[in-house]
């Protein structure tokens, strides 16, 4: 997990609950508050973690989650998808369909509760391995 000055307060209810349900949780910061940190110094070394050690996932939290999410998709092999609220189909659909491995989450947009549920419906649902998607994945990192 890692987040920006915006994030910082839900990253440490997020990495309770992840905890609490059984997951290794590794934050990679900020680990004090400061208003004027940037979400790259954060974001990228989250997506390089989770890209090298593959099979792991990462939760970016920011104020939109917007350019969290652009930072970690610079990596090559990173697929950071956001969820600022509203209907979980999204948060399903981008593991099921995209293989995301970075959930981006809106501080500013979303509260705790719909926090957890993103979460934990991101680390619970598996990626279909259909041939479409695979094929569509693979031209991403190409």
């Amino acid at each position: 997990m890692a987040s920006d000055h915006a994030g910082f307060e839900l990253k440490r209810v997020l990495a309770e609950f992840l905890r609490a349900q059984g997951n290794e949780v590794v934050d990679l910061g900020p680990e004090v508050l400061n208003s004027g940190d940037d979400y790259p110094d954060y974001m990228m070394p989250l997506a390089q973690r989770v890209v090298g050690e593959g099979g792991s996932f990462g939760i970016a939290i920011g104020g939109s989650g917007e350019g969290e999410a652009m930072a970690a998709n610079r990596i090559q092999g990173a697929r950071a998808a956001e969820y600022y609220g509203g209907a979980l189909e999204v948060v399903k659909i981008s593991r099921e369909h995209n293989n995301a491995n970075i959930l981006s989450l809106g501080a500013r947009f979303v509260d705790e509760t719909q926090a957890k549920e993103a979460a934990a419906l991101f680390i619970a649902t598996p990626f279909s391995g259909e041939e479409r998607h695979v094929r569509r994945i693979a031209k991403l990192d190409q």
